[in-house]
């Protein structure tokens, strides 16, 4: 162990110890990674469900009234009026610092740019027989955009919900976001709003809100698809209200696993895996690594880190309960692991990521090399930051541009390309006892 290293380790000593399960084999580690992926299961959701489903009944039926019931049940305040003036967005703006302006400016300009490339194009293709078949892509009308408020304010989570529905093309967006405790939406979230042109904004949070975006009411307006992650309650009221609007997706706690190799440095893991488990005591942070070193000098690293860290309860709370580390004999046994967990993020801190990146089938985003932590994602690298978690990566990837579009087929046969088709649309309507299917392309060829 180096002298540096040495010291940290010395000062961190009389910290709180941080209990981080760590394990050496791929049948713990794999009932480990299992465990973590349903950690927001159990009773605290069943509880949830029935007021969550008490909330939207509400807000369907009464309202305005309902949702400020509900503001007041959950948040402690009464809004004057729900909605936020449009001169305290352009106010929040003008007063937020200049440098932070700039960044928020960088990163605007970043996600943009990225997400111009993901405007699908339009499909027309010519068939054997002269008829002609397509897709179009249009935007949604109306867009739901749900920020967080609570432990910290989310200007990143407006920059990366609101941009791609802008480049989308939708022509209205409507932004919610639970007020502080006197009421008011947090200032850098209304700047952020203010830059990518948002001017609805309601200052309410929770299921209610949901609600409200999805069954409309007297001052908010319905939309046809909301995005934007949020608490157990958020969760559970997008998963009720799909069907009546769409949605992003069911996005759970967040998760950051880092495979590591000989090639990486323990404070730099450190930091990585603190910086996931300050977000929420929920947030689930794992090291897989081929060094038994490593995973040796981490608990102690970390515990030199959280030494005054501002969120220090929520790190302990998170990694104590949620965190892990696990020794494997190869690469080979990391990415199986990874792949098994399908991690929101994946951190590659190895001497060939590339390669390694080759090989990995689950993951939300990955992150290559020890100059792309997870954070330069968060805030401006370009892709989306809402990404699938609790092991979706498996079937879903990030939020896009076509989050806000849907596609319509378009089909124009001539009377050649019927005449070419009709006696197998016709077998295929027999077959399944549509009598009307068959006599529609019937009719047509007897009688020209």
């Amino acid at each position: 162990m180096s002298q540096a290293l040495s010291e940290r380790t010395s000062q961190a000593s009389s910290q709180e110890k941080i209990l981080i399960k760590c394990v050496r084999t791929n049948k713990e580690a794999s009932a480990c990674l299992k465990k973590i992926t349903k950690r927001t299961s159990g009773k605290a959701q069943g509880e949830a469900i029935f007021t969550v489903n008490e909330i939207l009944e509400e807000i369907k039926t009464k309202g305005d009234e309902a949702v400020i019931n509900f503001t007041q049940r959950f948040d402690g305040y009464i809004p004057d009026t729900l909605a936020v003036d449009p001169e305290v967005i352009q106010k929040a703006w003008e007063t937020t610092p200049s440098n932070l302006q700039n960044a928020l400016k960088t990163a605007h300009q970043r996600i943009q740019e990225f997400h111009k490339h993901q405007i699908p194009k339009d499909i027309s293709i010519k068939g054997n027989f002269g008829e002609i078949l397509g897709r179009k892509w249009k935007p949604v009308q109306k867009a739901g955009i749900y920020i967080p408020g609570g432990r910290a304010s989310y200007p990143s989570t407006v920059l990366m919900n609101t941009i791609p529905a802008r480049v989308a093309g939708v022509e209205e967006i409507i932004m919610v976001s639970p007020g502080g405790a006197n009421g008011e939406v947090n200032k850098t979230v209304l700047a952020a709003a203010h830059l990518t042109g948002v001017q609805k904004i309601f200052r309410i949070g929770g299921a209610q809100a949901i609600g409200a975006l999805a069954y409309g009411t007297q001052s908010i307006p319905k939309v046809d698809v909301i995005s934007g992650p949020g608490n157990l309650y958020v969760t559970l009221a997008k998963k009720y209200v799909y069907g009546q609007v769409g949605i992003d997706s069911l996005a759970g706690p967040s998760e950051v696993l880092i495979i590591a190799d000989h090639t990486a440095k323990v404070e730099q893991v450190a930091a990585d895996l603190l910086a996931q488990s300050e977000h929420d005591p929920l947030a689930a942070a794992i090291l897989i690594t081929t060094q038994e070193t490593l995973a040796e000098a981490l608990p102690k690293e970390i515990e030199y880190q959280l030494k005054n860290h501002p969120r220090r309860e929520i790190c302990t709370s998170s990694l104590n309960n949620w965190g892990l580390i696990v020794t494997c004999k190869d690469l080979k046994s990391c990415i199986q692991l990874s792949d098994q967990f399908a991690p929101e993020h994946l951190e590659l801190l190895l001497d060939n990521p590339n390669e390694v990146c080759k090989e990995i089938k689950n993951a939300g985003a990955i992150f290559l090399g020890p100059w792309t932590p997870e954070a330069i994602g968060d805030y401006l690298a370009g892709p989306n930051h809402t990404l699938p978690t609790s092991g979706t990566a498996r079937f879903s990837g990030a939020l896009g541009v076509e989050t806000f579009m849907k596609n319509t087929s378009i089909i124009e046969f001539t009377k050649n390309a019927l005449k070419k088709t009709s006696s197998d649309v016709i077998e295929l309507a027999n077959s399944e006892g549509l009598h009307s299917h068959a006599e529609s392309v019937r009719i047509r060829n007897s009688n020209p």
